[in-house]
């Protein structure tokens, strides 16, 4: 960026926002308390022996799937209720509140609707903090440009200190101690990270996020019209597969399927309607396609991803040698590996991307998306190996998931930044915001069929593991092969946009 004459500002000079160190904290807490009980939910559901729910794996990882799923969705009625009602700020104050009172009805041992209730009550809270911290991180740098970049750069690191923090503590108590104490260490994240936002925030914030966006009374009654009856026919859909028995929405399992049916349907439907009726030009509408491969390829990256919480989850604890020295190490703690190879290989792949743009050989974000569901498989394969062996009835070396763990990171860095930036380069300007929006939706499908995939898991056929590990791999090489057949199309269309 050039200097300007003017005098520099917190948002102009070289130095960043006091603010933004405000946010870094508030966020490492509230994913400290997130990735925290993350971690040992899926061990929780499914565990009889000390005081967890006994559920069945496929009930347990249905459960899990909703609940992270729902936890991305719902960011996008708490953006809304942002903008129109409460502001950023007060979106993020009050979504604190919420998910700490849902960690503490969490630490109550009081029965399953108590448990089901906290846990509903932390998705909600989550869906109103999660998106609003964000915007201000970008408020605090209307200029743009690289400090802008960097600024999210830290951010993210705030993102997965908090993700290893919670791992470790929340893992060692609920897994070691006692699961409800697990849950209330989250509650006592979250609450420091209100402490945080609530002291420095009332200085260093002060003017960001503060009042509603106005927004123009646009809305059409046709528009209006068309949004019911495209919820009628989702909700007449759901219905007609209920009678006809091909969902059964009074199981966990069948609601999560459910979920995944409206989830996709609402995201094809809202293509479909950008595409035929939102008024584009004909460059627009191929960027559009493009971005809806790129929906449905990172909807498959996290479907695979995922599973650290839930169906790695499952192996970590069963089927790997967690002895470390003659002590057993706590099985959630191998969710670890993810926030640290983020912190080791960020700066990384940051200075390899600057490095081959400078010498006209960055590639194009799809071939990065190729590399991402790649490494994907790749990280499958290693566990496709590790389930042989396990089927032997001999424990695994954790070797095989700390490369599993080094190869899905790895993918991510070269998957979500990059999906991240091209929505918001190649999305028609008045459906931005909107198609951003599409964009967590794609991560909410994916941690929904995580769920799901887990439930396959029956400890009693141990002989299905390497065929649904491989799966995954025929599933993420097959769409990174059908992207690179369509190379020459993806890359004309977004008509030289990296």
């Amino acid at each position: 960026m050039q200097a300007t004459a003017s005098p520099p500002s917190s948002s102009t000079s070289a130095k960043h926002p006091t603010g933004l160190y405000v946010l870094f904290f508030t966020e490492m807490w509230e994913r400290f308390s997130y990735y925290g009980m993350r971690a040992i939910l899926l061990l929780f559901l499914i565990d009889n022996v000390r005081g967890g729910m006994g559920l069945s794996e496929a009930e347990g990882a249905a459960i899990y799937g909703l609940y992270t799923g729902s936890a991305y969705l719902l960011s996008l009625p708490g953006g809304w209720i942002a903008d129109n009602i409460l502001g950023q700020r007060k979106s993020i104050w009050y979504g604190g509140f919420v998910i700490m009172f849902g960690h503490i009805l969490l630490a109550i041992p009081g029965g399953n609707v108590l448990f089901f209730t906290g846990l509903a009550t932390v998705a909600l809270g989550t869906g109103l903090l999660k998106p609003n911290i964000s915007s201000i991180v970008g408020e605090l740098y209307p200029e743009g440009g690289a400090r802008r970049d960097a600024a999210f750069s830290i951010f993210y690191m705030g993102i997965n200190l908090g993700s290893f923090l919670g791992i470790t503590i929340v893992g060692y108590l609920g897994q070691k101690v006692g699961w409800h104490y697990g849950f209330g260490a989250a509650a006592v994240g979250m609450f420091l990270g209100l402490i945080v936002f609530r002291v420095f925030g009332q200085k260093y914030l002060r003017g960001y996020g503060d009042v509603p966006t106005k927004t123009e009374a646009t809305t059409e009654s046709g528009n209006q019209s068309r949004s019911l009856l495209f919820l009628a026919v989702l909700v007449g859909i759901l219905v007609i597969l209920q009678v006809a028995g091909i969902l059964d929405l009074t199981t966990a399992q069948g609601l999560a399927k459910g979920a995944g049916i409206i989830i996709t349907l609402t995201a094809v439907g809202y293509f479909l309607f950008i595409l035929l009726a939102g008024g584009l030009t004909l460059v627009e509408k191929k960027r559009v396609g493009v971005l809806f491969v790129f929906f449905l390829a990172s909807a498959i990256f996290w479907a695979g991803f995922e599973q650290q919480g839930s169906s790695l989850q499952i192996f970590a604890d069963r089927y790997t040698d967690l002895n470390l020295f003659g002590w057993q190490m706590p099985s959630s703690w191998f969710q670890n590996f993810n926030p640290a190879f983020i912190l080791l290989f960020s700066p990384v792949l940051a200075a390899l991307w600057i490095f081959l743009g400078k010498r006209n050989q960055n590639p194009p974000p799809h071939l990065k998306f190729v590399v991402a569901l790649f490494l994907l498989g790749l990280g499958y394969l290693v566990m496709v190996a590790a389930s042989n062996i396990a089927l032997t009835g001999e424990l695994t070396s954790p070797v095989f998931l700390t490369f599993t763990y080094l190869f899905h990171t790895l993918g991510e860095l070269c998957l979500s930044p990059v999906g991240l930036s091209s929505f918001t380069k190649l999305a028609p300007k008045r459906y931005v915001s909107q198609l951003m929006g599409i964009w967590f939706v794609g991560t909410s499908l994916g941690n929904l069929i995580a769920g799901l995939f887990a439930g396959g898991f029956d400890e009693e056929n141990v002989q299905q593991m390497p065929g649904l590990f491989m799966s995954v791999v025929y599933f993420s090489f097959g769409f990174a092969a059908l992207i690179l057949l369509f190379h020459k199309p993806l890359k004309r269309w977004m008509g030289g946009v990296q």
